[in-house]
């Protein structure tokens, strides 16, 4: 994989860099050429995703839960293809910098590698 960073699909990114949404949601207010993929299948599903409803307390059964979801999600597959060998950043649309779906994805991405 190439390098593979994350940011929220509000903030602009570097020149080059191939912008892949892991929201289920579209962001509101975004255009859809502010993105070139919208991968909604390796977002966490709604069950999970209300469960956590951004509350931190709830963060690390989320990281549990989520990362279940991924070692069985064939959308982590087609990912990891379309991240190889160029510059990525992951967008997503919660506020929160550190607990959200995409720091979570990419802690997955990198520890199985």
């Amino acid at each position: 994989m190439g390098t593979i960073r994350i940011l929220r699909v509000y903030e602009e990114p570097e020149p080059g860099e191939y912008r892949v949404l892991v929201d289920r949601l579209w962001p509101r207010g975004v255009k859809k050429d502010k993105i070139d993929l919208w991968l909604k299948d390796v977002a966490p599903s709604t069950e999970v995703r209300n469960a956590f409803g951004h509350v931190p307390e709830h963060f690390e059964t989320f990281v549990r839960d989520y990362t279940a979801e991924l070692n069985k999600n064939p959308a982590v597959t087609d990912l990891r293809e379309i991240l190889a060998g160029h510059e990525q950043v992951l967008l997503y649309g919660a506020k929160d910098h550190e607990q959200n779906q995409a720091a979570v994805l990419l802690s997955f991405l990198n520890a199985s590698s």
